[in-house]
């Protein structure tokens, strides 16, 4: 591969304008084709195989008057002090505003408090549920104003009004931290490599791979169905692999370039070498993307590969378009001082060089005392719960939160989250009732309302509203008892509704993690045997990689579930886990992960394979590439550390989680296990049975095969290479 890769290079070098005009007729192509030819994106959320959506699908052929699986509201109405909302007054305001919500636009239904039971026994606290005819991503800005409109005349009467429900969610909008990422990256990679035109390179190119492949994004949805959201992973990850693997490519080229290289064969050589890692380190991320499957989430499957697509992207113009752009920077991108940027200067080590010998020459207590850090830090993760935010999330001063914590104090935790009973019989209303009365017996169950039945009368829904708030394991288990009660009555019955969705999503989750993680780890760890000829080393990066996503669970459940330094991070409410968060979290950090273990062990192996001893060829290793690596995990870290300032908890705890992940995973797992580990194995570490060596293709990534030709060719080294046996 990387006697292949040294020819694609060097060929990119000299025909830089041809490939430039090439690439550039691409994303013109891509950009017209996403104006021209671009659809309309769904922004539907199912979840094939769970209870909650069968029940769905039944209701949306059955009763689709009942709105299953649309958005919802509940205006909340509370009475002034020493009042009640049977005075006349206030009772005229309510109605006032009920009728307002019953004609709004995309409004299916309004419950009447007075009619449907929805004043509390002290008359002090009601609420209108409110049902809309599509889900809240669909929701429009008119029909949220007139949301809020229609509660104006009741304020006026001098009611206390607040407003709950998914369909207050406004859609998700890009933010400021967008544009502070990039401006993050471009200050480290200028500060990396201490030139402009060096630090331009990366960010030029990831902004070309991004248009391009969001670009391809937008047409595939001309011809299918695709999600709002499934472009979010491909714009997060494509920009960081993409400034990872330019930067690395950039890296050793200057580095080519200082040890006395032409610029065509320099380029040649570092992504003979360099451009052998970024491969590689393309697949692990594209398996950890497209295993997304595993989940079978169809919104999840469309971004995973949606993301991947964008990675293969960034991957084919690092090792085509990068090296054309190095041909017309010339020695301009190793800046005025023009000496080799991997030492400090008058022959000093590195600050990378000198943590490899500190960890080196300790190599046993370095390990014990991170591995120790990390597993203090897991201790938390046995307490993960996973559940998706609600209303009682919210921060306190939210409309959102006001109008939970009054149906709480008027009604019960419970009526926050209303279970939906599906009875699918003949006679419906009888297995209904039946139904109702089983339901009621059970506990936690603070009322049954009264089954409301579809014109055929062979379906009928039942309301049930537990005694706990959504989020609690008491709502849980009533939800798997209501469920266990199918089979002993006379009709099928199944339970949906946002909570119970809640919980299947999470259940789903909960139980693919584990799959997925077999999935992405397996393949893995073939491909990086493949690529380090070893057994050792691709099961040191696995652990690593667990170790270091354990410490995370266990930091994000000690400050977003416990209120550990709840203050410090802007943590207004604890509450279970996002579901969501720990699948996407293995997926992102392991592809990223995997990208710093590859840049940091390739060069190891090459060193090693050209003759240094174990230990030294870690150093050497570490010396080269820890700088790379650095500089790409202070950039995401940057990034995803700018979206914990958000007021949305949700968004919060993703930036954390990924932050505090690639915080453990860079500095403690790779740049400090990592070398740890390698010296103590010493030539272990690239073993390998004899008849797996024999089986397995030799792809070269060290360059060794490269190294070979060219000598024989009879190229001469740079006097700093002279000394190195050829092997």
């Amino acid at each position: 591969m990387a006697t292949y890769l040294y020819r694609l290079a060097r060929f990119s070098y000299r025909r830089r304008r041809l490939v430039l005009v090439l690439w550039l007729a691409v994303l013109a192509a891509f950009g017209t084709g996403a104006l021209t030819l671009s659809g309309q994106t769904s922004t539907s959320f199912t979840v094939p195989g769970t209870e909650s959506q069968q029940a769905i699908d039944l209701l949306g052929e059955r009763f689709p008057q009942a709105g299953a699986g649309g958005a919802t509201a509940r205006v909340v109405f509370a009475a002034p002090a020493g009042e009640t909302l049977a005075d006349p007054a206030n009772r005229a305001a309510i109605e006032q505003a009920v009728a307002a919500l019953k004609v709004a636009p995309q409004v299916g239904a309004a419950t009447d408090p007075y009619q449907a039971g929805g004043v509390n026994p002290a008359g002090t606290v009601a609420y209108s549920q409110v049902t809309y005819t599509v889900q809240g991503m669909d929701i429009t800005d008119a029909s949220r104003d007139a949301l809020s409109a229609a509660a104006e005349p009741a304020r006026s009467a001098g009611l206390t009004v607040e407003m709950g429900g998914d369909a207050l969610q406004p859609p998700v909008e890009t933010s400021a931290t967008e544009v502070l990422g990039i401006v993050i990256a471009a200050l480290v990679l200028v500060i990396t490599f201490g030139s402009l035109v060096a630090a331009g390179l990366p960010l030029l190119t990831a902004i070309i791979g991004i248009g391009i492949g969001i670009s391809g994004i937008m047409i595939v949805s001309g011809f299918t169905e695709m999600a709002s959201t499934t472009s979010i992973l491909a714009l997060m990850l494509g920009l960081a692999v993409a400034i990872d693997y330019a930067l690395f490519i950039v890296s050793r080229y200057r580095h080519e370039l200082a040890i006395g290289r032409e610029g065509e064969e320099a380029a040649g050589r570092a992504v003979g070498t360099a451009g052998s890692a970024v491969v590689f380190a393309g697949l692990t991320v594209v398996i950890a993307l497209a295993a997304l499957a595993v989940v079978n989430i169809p919104l999840l499957t469309e971004m995973g590969l949606a993301a991947a697509s964008t990675v293969v992207v960034a991957v084919l113009i690092a090792l085509t378009l990068l090296p054309a752009l190095l041909g017309f920077a010339g020695r301009r991108i190793i800046g005025r001082r023009g000496r080799d940027p991997e030492t400090a200067g008058n022959g000093k080590p590195t600050a990378g060089t000198r943590w490899a010998r500190f960890v080196t020459r300790r190599p046993a207590a370095v390990l014990a005392a991170a591995v120790l850090a990390l597993g203090v830090i897991a201790i938390p993760a046995l307490s993960l719960r996973l559940g998706l935010p609600d209303d009682g999330t919210a921060a306190p001063d939210t409309t959102q939160r006001k109008a939970y914590d009054l149906l709480s104090q008027g009604f019960g935790p419970g009526f926050n989250g209303p279970l939906t009973v599906v009875v699918d019989a003949p006679d419906a209303k009888g297995a209904a009732e039946e139904a109702a009365g089983a339901i009621q017996a059970l506990p936690d169950v603070a009322a049954v309302v009264p089954p409301v039945l579809n014109q055929a009368g062979d379906t009928a829904l039942l309301t049930v509203i537990p005694g706990s708030a959504p989020s609690s394991a008491a709502t849980e288990d009533l939800v798997t008892a209501i469920r266990e009660t199918d089979g002993r009555l006379s009709g099928d019955l199944s339970v949906t509704g946002q909570t119970a969705m809640n919980i299947d999503v999470s259940d789903r989750m909960g139980s693919a993690l584990v799959p997925y993680l077999a999935v992405v780890v397996g393949l893995a760890f073939v491909l990086l045997a493949l690529v380090f000829r070893s057994i050792v080393v691709p099961l040191k990066a696995t652990l690593g990689f667990l170790l270091s996503v354990v410490a995370t669970f266990g930091a994000v459940v000690a400050v977003f579930q416990w209120g550990w330094l709840a203050g410090l991070f802007g943590v207004e409410e604890t509450a279970p886990i996002m579901s969501l968060l720990p699948v996407l979290l293995v997926g992102i950090v392991f592809g990223l992960a995997m990208d710093y273990q590859v840049f940091l062990v390739t060069r190891m192996r090459e060193e090693y394979v050209h003759g240094a001893r174990p230990t030294d060829a870690v150093v050497a290793g570490f010396g080269h590439g820890a700088r790379v690596v650095t500089a790409a995990a202070i950039i995401m870290i940057s990034v995803f550390a700018g979206f914990i300032l958000s007021h949305e908890s949700l968004i919060k705890s993703i930036g954390f989680a990924l932050a505090v992940a690639i915080l453990f995973d860079a500095f403690v797992v790779r740049m400090t296990i990592v070398p740890a580990v390698m010296t103590l194995l010493g030539r272990s570490a690239w073993w390998l049975p004899r008849w797996l060596d024999r089986i397995l293709p030799n792809v070269d990534v060290e360059g060794e095969k490269l190294r070979h030709r060219l000598v024989e060719a009879g190229e001469p080294l740079p006097a700093a290479q002279e000394a190195a046996p050829v092997r």
